[in-house]
């Protein structure tokens, strides 16, 4: 059974939208964080760090894209935006979901980009084991 998380853009996040492009945007922003980390650590710390290829599938007709691992333990993490309702406003969000055949890997390594995501949009993220996390401002 597949697994779901969810980045809500909510009341004081830094955005006020999200499609697609901004999410790959965000995963290469990451990527360049770790990178330049390794940098100072004198190793390749961006490929261990993202260990993930960005692709797509023409029967995903833009509403989402995947990541595939390059090396084991990682297989995939699918990664979609979208929008529901919260008590009368739409509320964006980024959905990253688990399939099937994902590993643990892959669950550890989406619950850190949830959180890293999260933390650069100032967004309410709720990870895999249903527990919510708010780096939004709260009044």
């Amino acid at each position: 059974m597949s697994q779901s998380a969810y980045i809500s853009l909510v009341q004081g996040s830094s955005l006020a939208d999200i499609d697609l492009d901004s999410v790959q945007e965000q995963l290469h922003k990451y990527r360049e964080q770790m990178a330049l980390t390794g940098r100072q650590l004198g190793w390749d710390y961006a490929e261990a760090a993202f260990p993930y290829r960005i692709e797509h599938k023409p029967e995903a007709k833009g509403q989402w894209f995947y990541l595939k691992g390059t090396s084991h333990p990682y297989r995939y993490i699918v990664i979609g935006t979208g929008r529901r309702e919260s008590e009368g406003q739409s509320v964006p969000y980024i959905h990253l979901v688990l399939p099937d055949d994902s590993t643990h890997g892959d669950k550890s390594k989406a619950n850190e980009l949830c959180k890293w995501i999260g933390k650069q949009l100032q967004a309410e993220v709720r990870l895999f084991n249903g527990r919510t996390i708010y780096y939004n401002p709260r009044k």
